[in-house]
């Protein structure tokens, strides 16, 4: 079922979703995943790797995941870790839309709330922008329930705020944008690397092995087959990933490779939600034979 199709308006899906919270997670799970998948979920005995980020988000939950999928609160993680270097330049960080203050920040910057995903405005130029439009859009996003919406734990507790990074670049890459390198990481080790080149324009993404091996799958965007050069970052970011996801069963890493330096991105524990159409579809069983947490 395309429910989108019916319902278009994203912030009206995440207030019906809202709604609905007095559904128990597990019945709210099932449905979702019924409908966005096409076939029932087995939360008992989950095999598909789909599957067991449905687990995940009924059965596992600690505090340091809250701290973790919090864009703002990591970066302690993150220093906590000793790689205080790869954290972006951080220039302010807002409780309400009403604090910005366009004339404080540099002519190019990346504005993000912390209690979400996708939820950023990349400006890459501040003359350009309306202030009304900047506020409505984060009002927006800090009052979007991103726990009922998806029921990803993680994201329940969060404060809301609002913060400002340096906008990067780097104009010898051959694709638009920055490049995000995508670690899956289990129990501390990673073991696929997904790949997005080209986010904000047309979109793509390869999946790789630990050494680079492309691997020919489809997700939610087109691959675009075994082009791409080893990043000379790999093998760092590579122990980067491994020390930042070793307190957890699961966790995607994500960073970026720009002029030559690794810097974080994010942490998150539900990669598309877990609702996502895998082609071959066998990947998704192949993914999940590193989730020997459940076994």
């Amino acid at each position: 079922m395309n429910y989108k199709k019916y319902i278009k308006n994203k912030e009206l899906r995440f207030k019906l979703l809202h709604y609905l919270r007095f559904v128990p997670d597990s019945i709210m799970l099932k449905l979702q995943y019924e409908i966005k998948m096409g076939r029932k979920l087995n939360l008992r005995e989950p095999k598909r790797w789909t599957e067991q980020i449905q687990w995940y988000k009924v059965h596992y939950r600690t505090p340091l995941m809250t701290q973790c999928a919090d864009k703002y609160e990591v970066r302690e993680y993150v220093k906590s870790k000793g790689l205080e270097h790869i954290l972006n330049n951080l220039y302010a960080t807002y409780n309400c839309a009403d604090e910005v203050d366009l004339d404080s920040l540099p002519s190019k910057f990346v504005m993000k709330t912390t209690n979400g995903s996708g939820t950023n405005i990349l400006c890459a130029d501040k003359s350009l922008l309306d202030i009304n439009d900047i506020q409505s859009s984060l009002n927006n996003w800090l009052k979007r329930n991103n726990y009922s919406a998806g029921r990803e734990w993680s994201y329940k507790n969060i404060i809301p705020k609002i913060i400002v990074e340096e906008y990067l670049e780097d104009k010898s890459d051959s694709f638009d944008g920055i490049n995000d390198y995508k670690f899956l990481c289990f129990n501390g080790e990673a073991k696929y690397i997904v790949f997005d080149v080209d986010r904000h324009t047309n979109h793509k993404r390869n999946i790789y092995d630990i050494n680079w091996n492309f691997i020919n799958v489809i997700t939610d965007y087109p691959n675009f087959g075994d082009s791409v050069d080893k990043p000379a970052g790999l093998e760092e970011m590579v122990k980067i990933a491994n020390t930042l996801s070793k307190d957890f069963p699961f966790v995607r890493v994500d960073l970026y490779w720009v002029n030559g330096k690794v810097y974080f991105g994010e942490l998150t524990f539900y990669p598309w939600t877990g609702y996502v159409q895998f082609e071959p579809d066998n990947f998704d069983y192949t993914l999940g034979e590193n989730f020997t947490f459940l076994k």
